[in-house]
């Protein structure tokens, strides 16, 4: 169906997200009327259009000729009734239920009863919207991310009572716009915000607990997993009211406590603190800039350590070669060779298997240099028990690299660890060239623990059939930024790596969404890809 069959669209509310939405449809051809609540909130929305479509012209995306054309296209009002011969209608107030409501009620009134009506709720649901209405079978949940005008990713949302020919045509008309339409189901949060937000809130108690400091989990999931900024600044980016909202509004329907907001976010939010629009948030900003916590400093400096790797398979190989980039000696090393340990800074114990890391450690501890310190690799098991196995627990720390290539290496000291071993950890870490974080004993170490249940989040909903894996690696490549989408992810780190990571976050913490999602196992015990 061609979105041809949309010729004249309203939108409703023109903060900068409906100003957005009205400046994208006016850039695709359609002519556009925009309602606001009131003639100065008509000005500010005005004012939006305006210096949106101003600064694309300074920067030369826009001719002047064609902003021109744009508001052209465009009618602001503040009577309803100017929306009777439009073929589409989108709401973009704010996000209250009982707002967008009365909002539809209104709309239902005036709009010709061919009109499709559609909302762009980011974690309401849209049924609950439609069933107030005379027109259930044509209101569709059409969720734009902001700023309209530069995100490609549009959820296209339908319920159990709409038109299949309604979501087709608004899919259309996405499409034509030069978006990407991304079609799922009626759930609070839909496919982008229900993962993003289950990750960030974990993010939030991750620090409450005392797990690792806000700079080091930030830092974290950017140098260990690639992401374009950490958890705490994307939150405060924003706004943490609005990640108040979201996750409310998906635990109330989900009632998964990976949803149920962190009290810190709430303690946040009532303090008024609310991220980059108040200036403080996780984060002050206009003030001085905090550094990293976790950063070595000055310890960091000198000639780059004598590391010994102990393990045969490609993991140990491929750290070997990450703690060789920076021009250090590196020694292949059994776990009983004293001659090769000799003179070792750091020896890194990097088994291929669990169950082979307690007696390998045991013979490092043996045959190492007492004064070197002595790290392994382990994520799935306590880092203290093999430390106990070892016979020397004090020189003991956990050293995990969440991408065995990366420059990013997380440290775990455990509470036998002695006073100082992980700023020594830590420093020759640095003199490597790597980038060091700091986290507690815990399953796996910060970056594991917080991409493996998001990840598992992306599969239980690909099991449920509520999305399929491109729309969801769509939506979080396009809708959130992340470099690879998590069902491309999953086979990337391998399934049988997720599943064991899972497993173990489970058993240490009992919490029901940390359980390997059935497809996840399934797919591990026929040994196939997701996709």
């Amino acid at each position: 169906m061609s979105s041809g069959s949309f010729s004249r669209v309203g939108v409703v509310g023109l903060g900068t997200m409906g100003a957005g939405i009205a400046e994208v449809l006016a850039r695709g051809g359609l002519d556009v009327v925009g309602v606001e609540v009131d003639a100065e909130a008509l000005e500010r929305g005005r004012g939006h259009l305006e210096r949106s479509t101003g600064r694309a012209v300074e920067r030369g995306r826009l001719t002047g000729e064609a902003r021109d054309a744009i508001l052209g296209r465009t009618t602001l009002t503040t009577e309803f009734a100017d929306l009777g011969g439009c073929d589409l209608v989108i709401e973009a107030v704010p996000e209250r239920l009982d707002l967008k409501r009365r909002v539809f009620a209104t709309l239902d009134g005036v709009c010709r009863e061919d009109a499709v009506l559609a909302t762009n709720t980011s974690s309401l649901s849209v049924t609950d919207i439609a069933v107030t209405t005379r027109r259930p079978s044509k209101i569709v949940g059409v969720h734009f991310f902001n700023p309209a005008p530069v995100m490609r990713l549009v959820e296209v949302i339908g319920t159990v009572l709409t038109e299949p020919d309604a979501v087709a045509r608004v899919a259309a008309l996405v499409e034509d716009l030069g978006k990407t339409p991304v079609t799922v189901g009626d759930r609070a949060g839909f496919v982008a915000n229900r993962l993003l937000f289950g990750y960030l809130n974990q993010a939030a108690g991750m620090l409450e607990s005392g797990h690792a400091t806000r700079d080091d989990i930030d830092t974290a999931m950017k140098g260990g997993a690639g992401l374009p900024m950490g958890p705490f600044t994307l939150m405060d980016l924003i706004g943490l009211d609005t990640c108040l909202e979201v996750l409310e509004a998906v635990y109330a329907e989900s009632r998964d406590r990976r949803h149920a907001p962190s009290p810190v976010l709430r303690e946040l939010v009532a303090a008024g603190l609310l991220g980059r629009k108040t200036g403080q948030g996780f984060y002050t900003y206009g003030g001085t800039a905090s550094g990293n916590e976790g950063a070595a400093g000055d310890a960091a400096d000198g000639p780059p350590p004598v590391v010994g790797v102990a393990g045969t398979g490609p993991y140990a190989t491929a750290v070997a070669r990450t703690c060789g980039a920076a021009g250090a000696e590196v020694r292949r090393v059994a776990a009983d060779d004293e001659a090769a340990l000799s003179g070792c800074d750091l020896v890194i114990e990097a088994a291929g298997t669990d169950a082979e890391r307690a007696p390998a450690l045991a013979a490092l501890a043996k045959a190492a240099p007492p004064d070197a310190v002595l790290a392994t690799t382990a994520v799935t098991v306590p880092v203290i028990g093999l430390a106990v196995a070892s016979g020397r627990p004090a020189d003991v720390v956990g050293l995990r690299f969440p991408e065995a290539d990366g420059t990013l290496v997380e440290i775990a000291a455990t509470v036998a660890s002695a006073p100082g071993l992980a700023d020594r950890a830590a420093a020759l870490a640095e003199r490597l060239g790597l980038t060091a974080v700091r986290g507690r004993d815990r399953a796996g170490g910060i970056v594991d623990a917080l991409r493996f249940p998001y990840l598992n989040d992306a599969a239980a909903m690909l099991g449920a059939g509520y999305a399929g894996a491109d729309a969801i690696d769509a939506a979080m490549t396009l809708g959130c930024g992340y470099p690879t989408g998590p069902i491309a992810d999953l086979d990337r780190l391998g399934l049988d790596r997720a599943v064991a990571v899972l497993r173990a976050l489970y058993e240490e913490t009992r919490e029901p969404a940390f359980a390997p999602a059935p497809l996840l196992e399934e797919h591990v015990t026929a040994g196939r890809p997701l996709r």
